[in-house]
C-alpha cells in the first residue's frame, strides 16, 4: 500500500484519536459490578473484586454455555493452557473431555463478522473497551464458584452484557471522563502531530465515530485544541457503526454547537459542521470519496474495517494499542535468543522424529514441551497475535481486514506521504525458509551449530 495514493484520511475516535488510560477500564469495571448487584440483584460480596489490568487480552473468545473464557488458534483450535472458568485455568484433560478434542466446528465460531452464527454459543470480545467485560465475567464466575452458587451461564452473560453496555448508553461513561479528561485521555501530542502534518500537505479529512458529540468536542479540545474541528472536512458522531456501513435508511441530522438536533435536509456535509448518523452510502454521494484514495483508521476489526475493506475497496489501518508491549518484549536480547533457539528446535524435531528407539522418542518429547513453553506475554493467555506456533483468531482477521497496522496513527511520523507498504515475504510450508533470516543479525549461524550439537551429542 502506497501512501502516495491516499487523498483522505479517515479516523475513528476511541483508542484511534484518543487513547485511554487503564484508569477507565476499572471506572467500566466498577460501575458494571455496582449495576448487576443494584439493579440485578447480584450478591453483595462481588463489591470485594477488583478490576485485574493485566488479566485478559484482546481477541479472546467466551462459550456462553460452559461459562469459559479461552484463546483459539486461526484453525479453530483452542490453545490448551490458556482454558479459563473464572479466574483458575480449566485442566486440559478437562477441556479435551468437554469438547472431545481441541477443535471448536464452525457453526458455534463467531461468524466472518465476529458474531455467532448458532445463537449465543461463542463470543468473540475484539475491542479494548472488552477487556472490563471479560474481567468481570471471571470475576462473577469466580465469585459463583467460591460459593457453591448454582447460576445459569446463559444469564451470566446477558446480565454483564447489559451492565457494560448500560456504562456506555446511560451516558455515565461520558460524563465521568469529562469531569477529569487528565485522568483518562492519553497520547494527545501525537494525534495532533500527526493531523496537522496531514493538514499541511493538503490532504482531506474526516471523523466517524459512535461516541456523542459533547464527548469528542470534550477529549478533541483537550487533544488537539478548540479549533479542532478546522483540521477535518467532515464529523459524524453516534454513526452506529458497522450498522452505519450497511443500512441505507438513516439520514443525516445536523448538530449545533448546543447539541440540539435540526431538522432540515442535508444536501452537503459542510467543514466545521457536526452531523449525527447517517450512513456510508449517502456519505459517499455527498462526498465523492470512494475507493482505494480514502485509508481510515480504527481500532475495531469488525466493526471499523470489515465492510471498508470488503465491499466498498478502501485502504484500511488497524489501531492496535497492545503493540507496544509486545514489540517491547520482542526487542529484548532474552526474547531474540528463544525464539531463535525455539526455531533450531523445530528443525531437531522434524529431524529426529523418524527414529523411533524410547531414548531417540524419550528426547524428542522433551523438546516437544520445551517448544511450548510459556512465552513472554501475558501471563494467562500469552501473545494477542500468536497461539504458542499458529497465529491467532485475532490475528487472522487482522490480516484479513486491515491493510497495515499500527500501535498508534503517531507512527505514521516516521513515514512521509510517499512511502510505499511492502507486504514480508514468509515462506510456504513447501517452501525452504531462508535461515539467515531467523538468526536477524543478533543470532549467528554459530549459535544454531552449537545449539544443535549440544542436543544432539
Amino acid at each position: 500500500m502506497s501512501l502516495r495514493d491516499i487523498e483522505i484520511y479517515g479516523f475513528d475516535y476511541d483508542y484511534t484519536l484518543a487513547f485511554y488510560s487503564r484508569h477507565l477500564h476499572t471506572l467500566i469495571f466498577n460501575i458494571a459490578r455496582d449495576i448487576l448487584i443494584t439493579k440485578h440483584r447480584y450478591p453483595e460480596g462481588l463489591r470485594k473484586y477488583e478490576y485485574i489490568p493485566d488479566f485478559a487480552v484482546r481477541g479472546l473468545h467466551y462459550d456462553v454455555q460452559k461459562a469459559l473464557l479461552m484463546k483459539i488458534d486461526a484453525f479453530h483450535y483452542i490453545q490448551l493452557g490458556t482454558v479459563y472458568r473464572g479466574l483458575h485455568p480449566v485442566p486440559d484433560e478437562e477441556v479435551i473431555a468437554m469438547y472431545e478434542g481441541c477443535h471448536i466446528p464452525l457453526e458455534i465460531m463467531s461468524d466472518f463478522y465476529g458474531k455467532s452464527s448458532h445463537g449465543l454459543s461463542m463470543k468473540q470480545f475484539m475491542d479494548i473497551f472488552s477487556l472490563p467485560e471479560m474481567t468481570l465475567l471471571s470475576c462473577v464466575n469466580d465469585f459463583f464458584m467460591k460459593h457453591n452458587i448454582d447460576y445459569e451461564p446463559v444469564h451470566l452473560y446477558k446480565d454483564v452484557k447489559e451492565a457494560i453496555r448500560d456504562v456506555h448508553v446511560k451516558g455515565i461513561m461520558y460524563r465521568a471522563v469529562e469531569a477529569d479528561i487528565e485522568k483518562y485521555i492519553c497520547y494527545g501530542e501525537q494525534s495532533h502531530a500527526v493531523l496537522k502534518k496531514l493538514s499541511a500537505l493538503g490532504k482531506k479529512m474526516f471523523l466517524i465515530t459512535n461516541s456523542p458529540f459533547d464527548f469528542v468536542n470534550r477529549g478533541m479540545s483537550y487533544i488537539v485544541g478548540e479549533d479542532w474541528r478546522d483540521l477535518f472536512d467532515v464529523v459524524i458522531v453516534q454513526a452506529d457503526k458497522p450498522g452505519f456501513f450497511n443500512d441505507r435508511r438513516k439520514p443525516f441530522r445536523r448538530v449545533t454547537d448546543k447539541g440540539a438536533l435540526l431538522w432540515d435536509r442535508i444536501h452537503r456535509l459542510d467543514k466545521g459542521q457536526i452531523y449525527k448518523q447517517g450512513n456510508l452510502y449517502e456519505f459517499l454521494r455527498l462526498t465523492g470519496w470512494r475507493g482505494s484514495k480514502v485509508l481510515y483508521f480504527g481500532d475495531h476489526i469488525y466493526s471499523d474495517l470489515a465492510d471498508l475493506t470488503l465491499k466498498h475497496g478502501w485502504r484500511t489501518g488497524a489501531i492496535i494499542p497492545e503493540l507496544r508491549k509486545e514489540i517491547k518484549i520482542m526487542n529484548t536480547e532474552e526474547y531474540v535468543q528463544m525464539m531463535t533457539w525455539l526455531q533450531a528446535l523445530s528443525g531437531l524435531i522434524e529431524q529426529m522424529q523418524v527414529h523411533r528407539d524410547p531414548a531417540s522418542e524419550a528426547v524428542v518429547d522433551e523438546w516437544i514441551k520445551e517448544r511450548e513453553t510459556k512465552n513472554f506475554f501475558n501471563a494467562q493467555f500469552g501473545s494477542l497475535f500468536r497461539t504458542y506456533h499458529n497465529p491467532t483468531y485475532f490475528s487472522r482477521r487482522l490480516s484479513r481486514f486491515a491493510d497495515i497496522y499500527m500501535a498508534s496513527i503517531s507512527c505514521l511520523l516516521n513515514y512521509d506521504l510517499q512511502h510505499t507498504f511492502f507486504p514480508r515475504r514468509t515462506p510456504l510450508q513447501h517452501e525452504s525458509p531462508f535461515w539467515p533470516d531467523l538468526c536477524n543479525g543478533f543470532s549467528h549461524f554459530f549459535f544454531l551449530r552449537h545449539a544443535a550439537r549440544a542436543c544432539l551429542f
